[in-house]
This record gives structure tokens, C-alpha cells and sequence, in this order.
């Protein structure tokens, strides 16, 4: 019987989860299917309730239900009690096993793909939600300069850098404390993107070397990669590559294989604009 996955979100509609996983599963001969669920706002667990009950082995979770996974998940990986925060979810009849793969993926895609050195480098993370805690631990263990969570509710991001603050140098601040702060890195772990949006960052943040990613993807440049065009940054990237490498990580946790990552990244990138 062929073994049904899935990713659960609000919206959905947009992932390309189908796509990368239907090619990971041809490419390493993997007799599964895999879908998308759209799960109301007040219903993540219901929804995984009865995904479970129809069979279900195993699903992605994407935003706004990593924490609600991580509660959910009867047992946890390291990383994923450390982040508070679940995006890969292992269905059994008697456990349900949550990971978080977010920081193996950004690493992979930002060290590999990109060719960026991130040890001692000023890095900034926009957001103190569940896709900011799923990366800080990757990210700290690069060991960079420092690691600096900015948040439009600053208490967020306070509390976030004290929970990982025995990994390494990290702070926390609201936005608007970032005026004339420059760093090497920016990542906006924020889902504004969807709604088309960029958080309200004050100018001054950008140095002819800086590079800034978005963890949401499109088919052109989010709002939050313009705005960092605008202020001078030396590449944008939206998280495309990031989206493939973790789902990478996923696929191995369920199938025990890990399947390689290029031609399903060039496939599907292939379809988008090639950002500079």
C-alpha cells in the first residue's frame, strides 16, 4: 500500500511541497504520495487526528502550526525541543515524533548553495515566531559574531534569545532599535511575504556587503528582498533552497534515505525568477 504524506498550513495553497516531494520519491524509487492539507486556524490538531486515523505516516508543517506541532508531538529530537517549534511530524500508532529540519535546511542553503561564510559574521533575525526558533540553534552554531532577533513586540524576542542564549552571543530587540545598526547577514523569519508585505524596518541596516534572505518564497522578489534591494544590499535570496534542503532532511527522517537536492532545486527555480 503506498504510504500517504502531506504538509499542513493556513494558506497552502502556495507550497511547492508536492512537487519536491513527488521528485524525491522518483528519484530514489520511494512508493508514497503526498499531498497538501489546508487546516483551519483553530483546527491544526484535528486535522492531524484524522490524517493520522485515514493512515497517514508523516506530515511537513508550515506556518502558523510549528508550535502547535511541537505541543502535538508525543516525543521530540533535540533540535525540535530546543526550537519549541515542530515541522516534520513521524505518525505511529502509538508516538507521534516531532523534528524540526528548518536548521539544517537554511545552513545547507545559505553555506552550500549560496557559498556564505557565516562564522563571525553580524546576522540579524526578523521575527520571534516558530520559524525563527526552528533556525537559531544552526545559526549559532556557525559561531558568528553575533546573532541579533529583532521583533515588532520586543518582549518576543527577549525571551527568544534567552532561551538560546547558552549557544551563543544572541540579543533581542524591537524593530525600531535596529536604526543605523549595520549587519552582514538579515534573514526575515516573518511571514509578512504572504500577505505581500515587508516588516517595518528602519533604514541604515545594510552595507554594500550585506546579504538578506527570506525565509517565504515567491515567483518574484518578496517585498522584504525589494526593500533590501533598495537599501543597498549585495544579494537577496527568498528561501527556495532552503524549502527543498529541509524537505530534504524531512524525507530522510521518514524513508531513512536522503535524496540529492540540485536537480529538484534547478527544476523548480526554473520556473521563477533567477534573483541577483
Amino acid at each position: 500500500m503506498t504510504d500517504r504524506y502531506a504538509v499542513v498550513g493556513h494558506p497552502i495553497s502556495h507550497s511547492q511541497s508536492p512537487r519536491i516531494h513527488a521528485a524525491f520519491a522518483a528519484q530514489t524509487g520511494q512508493d508514497l504520495s503526498y499531498s497538501a492539507l489546508l487546516a483551519p486556524l483553530e483546527g491544526f490538531a484535528q486535522t492531524v487526528d484524522e490524517f493520522r486515523a485515514a493512515g497517514g505516516k508523516g506530515l511537513n508543517v508550515t506556518v502558523p502550526f510549528k508550535p502547535d506541532a511541537w505541543q502535538y508531538a508525543s516525543q521530540h529530537s533535540e533540535r525540535a525541543a530546543r526550537a519549541e517549534a515542530v515541522n516534520t511530524l513521524v505518525l505511529e500508532r502509538d508516538r507521534v515524533y516531532g523534528d524540526n529540519t528548518d536548521g539544517p535546511g537554511l545552513l545547507r542553503d545559505l553555506t552550500v548553495n549560496q557559498g556564505c561564510t557565516l562564522q563571525d559574521q553580524r546576522i540579524v533575525v526578523i521575527g520571534a515566531g516558530g520559524a525563527a526558533a526552528g533556525i537559531l540553534a544552526a545559526l549559532l552554531a556557525t559561531q558568528p559574531g553575533e546573532l541579533v532577533i529583532a521583533n515588532r513586540t520586543a518582549s518576543k524576542a527577549l525571551e527568544l534569545a534567552e532561551r538560546f542564549s547558552d549557544l551563543g552571543p544572541v540579543s533581542g530587540c524591537g524593530l525600531a532599535e535596529l536604526a543605523g545598526d549595520r549587519f552582514d547577514l538579515l534573514i526575515n523569519a516573518t511571514a509578512a511575504s504572504l500577505d505581500n508585505q515587508c516588516p517595518a524596518l528602519p533604514a541604515g541596516m545594510i552595507h554594500s556587503g550585506s546579504g538578506a534572505y527570506d525565509l517565504m518564497y515567491a515567483a518574484h522578489p518578496t517585498p522584504f528582498m525589494r526593500w533590501a534591494q533598495a537599501e543597498g544590499a549585495a544579494w537577496t535570496r527568498d528561501g527556495l533552497g532552503m524549502l527543498v534542503e529541509q524537505a530534504a532532511e524531512s524525507f530522510a527522517v521518514w524513508r531513512g534515505v536522503r535524496p540529492e537536492t540540485h536537480s529538484v532545486l534547478k527544476q523548480l527555480r526554473s520556473g521563477l525568477v533567477t534573483y541577483q
